[in-house]
């Protein structure tokens, strides 16, 4: 044997090492020969990597050992459930916190985090929300929008898994009973100022935190100034932590006054705030010896300099929960690098939380401080030019973002009292939708702030500037909430076109949602508004939109109707892609009655209309309906070769939707041809796809790899959700991920004939 023969016979090693962990179908080899088949995998293979939300533990953290024992007590008793409460500024969440951490490996699965924002009655987190958030780490794709099925998925998903979740800042009962798991060896932690005594009946261990003791107390003011200061004013140490209450983010803030002032004794801060005693400010929370906390932010904020004074008032006016310095640049009319060294000022005086990367939040107490401070200090004219900065920048963002993703998509006009000047935070389309995501719930924020302060053309244009983030990651709470105040908004500032827009973008989200009767009856409003406009391009709108849902919830030629009429309008008024798009739809309904012939014209017709005006995603699907219908005809070859066609379009744009439901189309197709090896392959792939989108699809199409229900073969893909106009599926709202572009070819004298993006 020569050498060469001798090295590529010499036998390699092919190991992974350390912690790996792979998800999916898997394939380690040197060389491979011959074909490679790869099925289905247990549920358990698809999973992402366990999350690990829980906030980080202060350095500083001091004693609690009596109340660590406490807690590991109720876990040896088998309770999972646990609620600790005590006042405000106890250190709740710094004590579950590192309770929890410690125990991390109990809990393979993953540990959740989510703040209920239950420091008073008006901002609750909706327990909806907090099971999206938490399903979504978990890599169940778009939640359903309905509570109860959202429940029931949450308690599918968690019931063989071993999960610690922290429910932090609970207001009542009723928010925390929908979040419980179900599944044996799992723990729920409750963090409240109230006890949440009804959670008895759900079987929870109770813990009270009281305050630190004097010597821990004095320990956690050490920690923060140096032993050898306490070591030289003892008495006045144990002061300072009394009048303190011994509330940890009282000691914490006072330290950080003394850390300041290197110089100044302990008794002269002592001293400061037994004269401040009758001061007004958090007069609410005078409950528990809370009052002390007032006296230490008094005494922290008057040592800021004027500028992270301002800053320190501002960020108190905001809605948001948490911020950035992009956020606070913006409502200070600042530079970001402004913001940025006012922000780590903050963070260093303990008035600030750094919660990640470049994410900042108020404690409760502080926040309303800072309100509080803002109130006294600014006067209303000052308070108002910020907050409508606020919304200004939000929208003036929101709207890049729109035109990065959806560069073809017509918008109404922008307007701004303060136009932004400060850096876009994504340079493309995915860093775009990424920040959209990252800060979707500071901008529904803004869309109620910009609202509730009269601001309604700020609302509303925010609100149709989300509309590639609802379109894509499928939102549908967010969604249809955001339309809601978005509509009222628009009919507030008179505005109607704006109206319409609502009415039919809101709509597309209803029925995507599965809500097809409100959807009717929103684009019922949406047809009358036309036809009183004399808009015939939003009348088209309007009744594609009811042939869509007419489809799902009315008789058939009801739909056909609808759409008909649709194509006729815009065939007048010269929008050729509006009427190939009622084509694709009028289509699929031909597909479903088994009328291949009018099936194949309507998809032929819809196809050339949309490569003409070049809008590739939605030329794409007239392009995989028609290969699946000319494949259904007897016509095998033919149709996979458009199928084929079809699905590179939806892989170079990413659109995962898309390629898993052609990936789908043609398994069906191999199927039907007796290709059993072929179908097995494209369903495990669609499979793969469908989990990041919809998990409700990927369970559906689980196990039935080779053999699709007889039954739904005459229509679209077994089980598939139908597809909205623009592409949105109606039944579980997979998203396509490429929202479709606009022509602005149909206009006509005083109207906003592209008011909705179909």
């Amino acid at each position: 044997m020569s050498d060469a023969d001798a090295a590529r016979h010499e036998v390699h090693g092919n190991e992974i090492n350390g912690e790996a962990r792979l998800y999916g179908p898997t394939i380690q080899a040197r060389e491979v020969h011959g074909g490679i088949h790869l099925h289905p995998a247990p549920t358990e293979a698809f999973r992402l990597a366990p999350p690990h939300q829980l906030l980080p533990v202060p350095a500083n953290f001091t004693d609690r050992v009596d109340d660590l024992a406490s807690l590991n007590d109720l876990r040896a008793e088998g309770l999972s459930l646990i609620i600790v409460s005590g006042p405000a500024g106890v250190g709740k969440t710094t004590l579950v916190s590192k309770w929890l951490h410690s125990l991390t490996t109990e809990f393979p699965d993953g540990q959740l985090y989510a703040d209920l924002r239950g420091h008073s009655a008006d901002e609750l987190v909706r327990p909806a929300t907090t099971l999206g958030q938490f399903l979504r780490a978990l890599g169940a794709g778009a939640p359903p929008a309905d509570p109860d099925e959202l429940g029931a998925l949450w308690r599918s998903l968690t019931a063989d898994r071993r999960i610690a979740v922290m429910l932090d800042n609970s207001f009542t009962a009723a928010q925390v009973r929908p979040l419980l798991l179900s599944g044996p060896g799992s723990l729920v932690v409750v963090t409240s100022r109230h006890r949440l005594t009804g959670l008895r009946l759900q079987g929870a261990g109770f813990h009270q935190l009281d305050t630190l003791g004097a010597d821990a107390g004095v320990e956690l003011l050490s920690r923060g100034i140096g032993a050898d200061r306490v070591r030289e004013e003892p008495q006045a140490a144990h002061r300072l932590v009394a009048l303190c209450a011994g509330l940890p983010l009282a000691v914490c803030l006072a330290s950080a006054r003394l850390a300041t002032r290197p110089r100044q004794s302990v008794r002269t801060l002592a001293d400061a705030l037994t004269r401040n005693a009758d001061g007004s400010r958090l007069a609410g929370l005078e409950v528990e010896g809370e009052i002390s906390v007032r006296k230490a932010l008094d005494a922290s904020y008057a040592v800021l300099d004027g500028e992270t004074a301002r800053l320190y008032r501002t960020l108190g006016l905001l809605p948001m929960r948490t911020f950035d310095a992009m956020i606070a640049a913006a409502s200070c009319g600042e530079s970001v690098s402004w913001a940025e060294r006012r922000l780590d000022d903050l963070v260093e005086a303990n008035l600030v939380e750094d919660v990640g990367p470049e994410a900042y939040r108020f404690h409760d107490l502080l926040r309303i401080h800072a309100h509080e401070r803002a109130v006294e200090d600014d006067p209303r004219a000052a308070r108002e030019e910020a907050l409508r900065r606020l919304c200004d920048w939000c929208l003036y963002t929101a709207t890049k973002a729109q035109e990065r993703l959806t560069p073809v998509q017509f918008t109404l006009p922008r307007t701004y009292a303060y136009r932004p000047d400060l850096p876009l935070p994504f340079t493309d389309g995915p860093g775009a939708l990424r920040w959209l995501d990252a800060h979707r719930t500071q901008l529904l924020d803004a869309v109620r702030l910009a609202s509730d302060s009269g601001w309604y053309d700020t609302s509303w244009m925010l609100v149709d500037a989300l509309w590639p983030l609802f379109l894509r990651l499928r939102h549908y709470t967010e969604w249809i909430e955001a339309h809601e105040t978005g509509l009222e908004a628009a009919r507030q500032a008179g505005n109607g076109p704006a109206e319409r827009q609502m009415l039919n973008s809101g709509a597309i989200g209803l029925g995507a949602a599965g809500r097809t009767e409100e959807a009717i009856a929103w684009y019922r409003e949406s047809l009358r508004a036309a036809r009183e406009a004399g808009d015939r391009r939003d009348e088209g709108q309007a009744l594609l939109g009811l042939g869509a849902c007419f489809r799902e919830a009315g008789p058939r030629a009801d739909a056909v109707a609808h759409l008909n009429r649709a194509v006729s309008l815009w065939e007048d008024c010269g929008y050729p892609r509006g009427a190939a798009l009622a084509r694709t739809t009028l289509g699929e309904i031909a597909l479903a009655a088994d009328a291949m012939n009018e099936a194949i014209e309507c998809f032929a017709r819809a196809h050339a209309a949309l490569v003409a005006v070049n809008d590739p995603h939605d030329a794409a699907r007239a392009l995989v309906f028609l290969g699946y219908a000319e494949a259904r005809a007897g016509a095998y070859e033919k149709g996979v070769a458009r199928m084929n066609d079809a699905l590179a379009v939806f892989t170079a744009s990413g659109a995962a939707f898309w390629q898993a439901r052609t990936l789908e189309m043609l398994g069906e197709s191999a199927a039907d041809h007796g290709r059993r090896e072929a179908a097995e392959d494209f369903f495990v792939r669609a499979i793969a796809l469908f989990r990041t989108t919809s998990t409700a699809d990927a369970l559906r199409l689980s196990g039935r790899e080779t053999e699709p229900p007889r039954a739904t073969r005459s229509g679209s893909p077994a089980g598939t959700a139908t597809t909205h106009p623009d592409g949105a599926p109606q039944a579980y709202g997979q998203s396509p991920n490429e929202p479709p572009a606009t022509s602005q070819a149909c206009t006509h004298d005083g109207s906003n004939d592209c008011a909705t993006d179909t």
